[in-house]
């Protein structure tokens, strides 16, 4: 098939609004038209490595006909029921079923949204009803963390730490509060007598105790902030923090959208860390991107006070395309690839060896940082090593970088001056190698 590329771009200019769109920077697109493994191709016939999975989520890599097949065999048999009360379908159950066995062990229940951002949304209402069913309705505070990413509907944007998204649809919705990130490269204790770890987890402390315990319904985290600049907690982090929930009786919601189904190493991502949460969002990797699908996992705390309401009081929360069952199908799959292939080890394995090899760049004068976990890993620009000075923002050397990896074959994301990466985890060594090098190339011609 013979595509004309400019008559494609004058298009899409035209028609086609893009997510955080602006014109001014939607300007000679790469059009894609192919993916292979770890590697996608354009229209013009370019192969670039796939250096973020998609959006953090083709961690299987392209191409992948078992999961077509699966996608069309259950097209053919039953392309769509509603997934309400009164009926069921067979994907659906089984996907369920497989996600209790393979998530934290409080978590068996779930229920299906289309995708992260719904996900969030559920996470948030399913705390209120929560409270709401134990006759604590003024328990409906969320607080979540500077530089986190929690999806763009309004509560989820709310959510999200990144201030850029409020001001142009009005703001956050009242209810939603932040603390500082536990950034190990930028945060600043002012409490020497504990650990930064433990002194990031305490503000939520101080925060609950600010706004009084009896109005907080929940509080929400990456185990990895990923969008957010890839930043990896300090490993008594996550243990302080399920201390602080448990004391003050808030809910603790583990933001897996990114981190689930072994991006981390780990099937879910506070694996690392030896604590559950009473809630978990999931999306991205649970079909490997290829068809649209998220959800909540909640605990068995959680959902026998859904069980034991009242009728007139049930949890009235829902969607068309909950539990489809052709992305519940695709699901499926996707996990047995990754069981089969034992890719979650092979993400772990990898991952390290990106690291490691990112982390060679450190000695350059524009890498002040270079951090990750699992198939995770961010390498962050600045002026000055010594201080940690950043670059002014206005000369964009975060763009700089993405430009000059495009140019050498390399296509990912940046978060400011810190680039992003997240390939595949069937990502070859020699892959992995070319990136390091890609990387290493672009960033001394800055």
């Amino acid at each position: 098939m013979v595509i004309d590329i400019e008559k494609i771009k004058q298009s899409d200019y035209s028609h086609l609004i893009h997510p955080l769109y602006h014109s001014s920077e939607q300007k000679d697109p790469f059009v894609w038209v192919k993916g292979e493994g770890s590697i996608l191709h354009t229209a013009d016939g370019r192969q670039l490595i796939d250096g973020l999975s998609g959006l953090w989520n083709v961690s299987l890599g392209h191409g992948r006909q078992e999961l077509a097949a699966v996608s069309a065999r259950q097209m053919e048999a039953l392309a769509f029921v509603s997934g309400y009360i009164g009926g069921t379908n067979l994907p659906a159950v089984q996907l369920a079923e497989k996600l209790s066995q393979i998530c934290y062990p409080s978590i068996k229940h779930f229920f299906f949204t289309s995708g992260g951002a719904e996900a969030n949304e559920s996470a948030f209402k399913t705390a209120r009803f929560f409270w709401i069913n134990q006759g604590k309705p003024e328990k409906t505070k969320i607080i979540s963390r500077d530089f986190a990413y929690h999806g763009v509907t309004l509560a989820a944007m709310s959510a999200t730490g990144l201030p850029v998204f409020w001001p142009m649809f009005g703001g956050k919705l009242p209810g939603f509060l932040h603390i500082k990130s536990p950034y190990p490269y930028r945060f600043e204790s002012d409490d020497p007598s504990v650990s930064p770890g433990v002194a990031a987890a305490n503000l939520l402390e101080k925060m609950i105790l600010q706004e009084g315990p009896e109005t907080v319904a929940a509080f929400i985290a990456e185990p990895v902030q990923g969008s957010g600049g890839l930043i990896v907690p300090p490993d008594d982090y996550f243990p302080r923090i399920r201390e602080i929930c448990t004391k003050y009786d808030v809910l603790f919601i583990a933001d897996e959208i990114i981190t689930g189904f072994g991006r981390s190493g780990q099937w879910f991502g506070l694996e690392r860390y030896g604590v559950e949460p009473d809630m978990i969002a999931f999306a991205k990797a649970i079909t490997s991107g290829y068809i649209p699908l998220g959800g909540i996992g909640i605990s068995d705390r959680m959902y026998q006070v859904m069980q034991q309401a009242p009728p007139d009081k049930r949890w009235m929360h829902a969607f068309t395309y909950s539990a489809h069952p052709v992305s519940c199908a695709v699901g499926l799959e996707a996990i047995a690839c990754y069981e089969r292939e034992n890719l979650v080890a092979a993400a772990a394995a990898k991952g390290k060896k990106l690291l490691e090899g990112i982390r060679q760049l450190e000695s350059l004068p524009q890498v002040g940082n270079v951090r990750g976990l699992g198939m995770l890993v961010g390498l962050e620009l600045v002026e000055d090593k010594a201080t940690k000075k950043a670059y002014d923002p206005k000369l964009k050397m975060g763009e700089k970088l993405h430009q000059e990896c495009c140019k050498r074959g390399l296509f990912s994301r940046i978060r400011g001056d810190t680039y992003l990466l997240a390939p595949p985890f069937v990502t070859t060594d020699a892959q992995i190698d070319q990136i390091v090098n890609t990387v290493g190339e672009s960033v001394r011609l800055l």
